[in-house]
C-alpha cells in the first residue's frame, strides 16, 4: 500500500537516519570533511580570487579605462595581455622564450638523466656507491646559485659588473654565452636532470633483465634492445620526467632573473614578476596562462601513458638483474662522468667559495685574498659597509627565519600530508578520497611565483563577513607577517607531502586498525597507538625531504618578503642583484652546507629516498 502522506516508510527513515549518523560519527568522514573545507579555502578560494582579479577593474587602473568604475567587470587586463600594443613584449615574446627554454631543457636533461640512470642500474660501472650520491648533489645546490657561479666564470666587461674568471685570463666570452637562452638552458639542464635520473633509475630497477636477455637470445643488438624493450618499459617514468621538467622550467624565476634580465631577455616568469608589481590583474592573467599550459602538459602526458600498451614486469617468480659489461668503454665513460660532476658540482662550489675570499670582485690573484666577507667588521670602503656574514646581525636573523620557516612548514606539512595520505589510502575507491586527491594536486599546477602572489593578494587585506548587520573580521591581514610565509609554503608543498603520506599509509594494512576497533579502541587511540608508530619512519623521511625542498626556496616567497621576515635565499638574491657578489656567494655556500647536512641526516638516520622530495 502506498504512503498517502508522502512520508518515508519507517524502515527507509531509519536507514536514512543511520546513514546520516554514520556520516557525522565516522572518523574517516569527519577527517575528510575537514580536509575538503580547508583545502577548498586554501587552494580553490585563492585560485578563484585570482581569476576574479583578472576580470575586475582595480581602482588604480581607472585612469586607463575611460568611464570605468572600480570593481566592475572588465576584459581590460586580458586585452592588455593578449591584444594590446604592449602584449608582444609583455607576453608573447616571453612566452616564446619560456617554451624554447622548457623544451630544450627537457630534451637535454631527460636524455642526460636517463643515460646516467641506465649506466648506474644496468651496467657494471665501477664506483656506483660514489656516483649514486654525487649525481644528485647538483640538485641540492639551488639553480640560482649555479647562475651565480656561471656569471663568475663567463661574465664579460661589455655587460657591466666585475669581470668573470675567463676575462681575468684574457678570454672574452661572447654575450650569448654569458647571458641569455644558452646560459639559462645549460644551467637548468645541469639542475633538472636529477628528475629523470631518479625516476628512470627507479623504473629500471623494477624491470627484470630477463626481458632484455630474451632479446639477445633471438639475436637483437644492444641498441635494438634498448629501443624496442628497455625504452618502452621505462616510458612512463620518462613521461613523468617530462611533466616535472617542463612545468619547473616554464615557471622558474631565479635562473632567468640572473641570466636574462641584464640583457633584456624576459621569460614568462620574469615578466610575471615585473608585471605583478605594478598591475596584479595582468600579472594574474599571465599566471592563469601558465596554469593552463601546465594542465595541458599533464593531460597530454596522461593520454600518452593511458594509450600505451601495458606490460607486466614484476612477477611472482622473483627477478634478477644481469649487468651489461661496458668492456673497453668502461674507462672513457667513468672519465666522462667524473668530468660532468666536476662541471656540475665541484666547479660551481669551488667558484662560489673562492669568490668569498676575493677582496675585489674579478681579481683572482692571491694578493686579493681576504676573510673579510666571512669574519670582517663593517668597513665603508668595502661593499658599502657590509660586514662579513658571520659578523652580520642581519645574516643571523635570516638564518633564524630560515630555520623557523623550514621547521614549522615541514612539521605541519608532513602532519597534514600523513592525514591526507590516510584519506587517500583508505578512500581510494570513494568519491571523497578522489576529491581530496584532486584538490591537493592543484598547487602543483600553479607556478611558485604566481602562487606566492596569489596569497599576497588574498591576505593583503582582512577577510570580513557581514553577520546580522555587523561586519566581523574573519581573518586579519597577513601581509608582512611570518604566518603568510608558513601558510603559502605548507599549501604549496602539500602535493609532495600527501604523496609521501599516501605511500606510507598504503603499506599499513587496515586489518591492524580493525583489530584495534574490535578490542574497543576509539579512532584517536587506534591512530596514535597503531597507525602513527608504524608510519613513524615514513613520517620522518617525508619531513626531512620537505625541509630540504623549502630550504632552497626562492621563487615561492620572493614576492612576499619583507626586510624582517626574509630568508637566506632571498638574502643571497638581493646581495647578488645589488652587485655584492662576494657576500652573496658566502650566503649561498652556507645554505648549501645546511641543505647537504639535512640530506645526510635524512639518509643516515631515516633512509629517506630523495626522489620523494622532488
Amino acid at each position: 500500500m502506498s504512503n498517502q502522506s508522502g512520508a518515508l516508510p519507517f524502515s527507509r527513515r531509519r536507514r536514512f537516519k543511520n546513514r546520516l549518523r554514520n556520516i557525522f560519527t565516522n572518523p574517516y568522514n569527519l577527517i575528510t570533511l575537514i580536509a575538503v573545507i580547508l583545502l577548498a579555502y586554501l587552494i580553490v578560494v585563492p585560485l578563484m580570487e585570482m581569476i576574479k582579479t583578472t576580470v575586475t577593474l582595480a581602482k588604480s587602473d581607472l585612469r586607463r579605462v575611460k568611464g570605468g568604475t572600480a570593481g566592475e567587470f572588465t576584459w581590460y587586463y586580458w586585452n592588455r595581455l593578449l591584444f594590446s600594443d604592449v602584449s608582444r613584449n609583455l607576453f608573447w615574446v616571453p612566452l616564446k622564450n619560456s617554451l624554447i627554454i622548457a623544451v630544450c631543457t627537457s630534451v637535454i636533461s631527460i636524455t642526460m638523466g636517463s643515460l646516467i640512470a641506465w649506466l648506474m642500474v644496468r651496467t657494471d660501472l665501477p664506483g656506483k656507491k660514489f656516483f649514486s650520491l654525487a649525481v644528485i648533489i647538483p640538485y641540492m645546490l639551488p639553480s640560482w646559485c649555479k647562475s651565480m657561479a656561471w656569471l663568475s666564470v663567463f661574465r664579460n666587461e661589455t655587460i657591466g659588473g666585475a669581470a668573470g674568471f675567463l676575462s681575468y685570463l684574457g678570454i672574452q666570452s661572447p654575450d650569448w654565452l654569458a647571458y641569455g637562452p644558452v646560459a639559462i638552458i645549460i644551467v637548468l639542464s645541469i639542475h633538472y636532470y636529477a628528475y629523470a635520473y631518479l625516476l628512470v633509475s627507479a623504473a629500471l630497477r623494477s624491470v627484470n633483465s630477463e626481458l632484455e636477455e630474451m632479446g639477445e637470445i633471438v639475436g637483437a643488438g644492444k641498441m635494438l634492445i634498448l629501443r624496442k624493450i628497455t625504452f618502452p618499459l621505462v616510458l612512463p617514468a620518462i613521461l613523468s620526467s617530462v611533466i616535472l621538467t617542463l612545468s619547473k622550467s616554464m615557471g622558474t624565476f631565479g635562473v632567468p632573473s640572473f641570466l636574462g634580465l641584464k640583457v633584456g631577455y624576459y621569460t614568462i616568469s620574469t615578466s610575471l614578476y615585473s608585471t605583478i608589481q605594478s598591475q596584479k590583474g595582468t600579472g594574474f592573467a599571465i599566471s592563469l596562462v601558465l596554469i593552463a599550459l601546465a594542465s595541458v602538459d599533464i593531460f597530454i602526458n596522461q593520454r600518452l601513458i593511458g594509450s600505451r600498451k601495458s606490460y607486466a614486469t614484476i612477477g611472482g617468480k622473483g627477478g634478477r638483474s644481469t649487468l651489461l659489461s661496458l668492456g673497453k668503454w668502461k674507462a672513457p665513460i667513468v672519465i666522462l662522468l667524473v668530468l660532468f660532476l666536476l662541471v656540475a658540482v665541484v666547479l660551481p662550489l669551488v667558484i662560489l667559495l673562492y669568490q668569498t675570499f676575493m677582496l675585489r670582485a674579478g681579481d683572482y690573484g692571491l694578493d686579493n685574498f681576504t676573510l673579510h666577507y666571512w669574519l670582517g667588521e663593517a668597513d665603508p670602503n668595502i661593499s658599502d659597509g657590509l660586514p662579513g656574514v658571520f659578523k652580520s646581525p642581519q645574516f643571523w636573523m635570516y638564518v633564524k627565519n630560515t630555520l623557523k620557516l623550514v621547521g614549522l612548514t615541514s612539521i605541519i606539512a608532513t602532519i597534514c600530508g600523513q592525514m591526507i595520505g590516510y584519506i587517500n589510502s583508505r578512500g581510494r575507491h570513494l568519491r571523497s578520497g578522489k576529491l581530496v586527491e584532486q584538490l591537493v594536486f592543484i598547487p602543483y599546477l600553479i607556478p611558485s611565483i604566481a602562487f606566492g602572489a596569489m596569497y599576497l593578494a588574498m591576505f593583503a587585506t582582512p577577510t570580513k563577513i557581514n553577520l546580522f548587520g555587523l561586519e566581523l573580521t574573519l581573518i586579519p591581514s597577513l601581509y608582512g607577517t611570518f604566518t603568510v610565509l608558513v601558510l603559502v609554503s605548507i599549501v604549496k608543498h602539500l602535493p609532495f607531502a600527501s604523496r609521501a603520506g599516501t605511500s606510507n599509509m598504503l603499506q599499513i594494512s587496515t586489518e591492524l586498525e580493525e583489530a584495534g576497533q574490535l578490542a574497543g579502541a576509539n579512532f584517536v587511540t587506534r591512530f596514535f597507538r597503531i597507525v602513527f608508530p608504524l608510519a613513524k619512519n615514513g613520517f620522518m623521511s617525508g619531513l626531512m625531504l620537505i625541509l630540504i625542498s623549502i630550504m632552497k626556496e626562492l621563487d615561492l616567497i620572493v614576492i612576499l618578503m619583507t626586510p624582517t621576515q626574509a630568508t637566506l635565499p632571498y638574502m643571497a638574491y638581493t646581495y647578488s642583484t645589488s652587485g655584492f657578489q662576494q657576500p652573496a656567494s658566502a650566503v649561498a655556500i652556507v645554505m648549501f652546507v645546511m641543505v647537504f647536512f639535512f640530506y645526510w641526516v635524512a639518509n643516515k638516520f631515516f633512509h629517506a629516498d630523495i626522489a620523494g622530495g622532488l
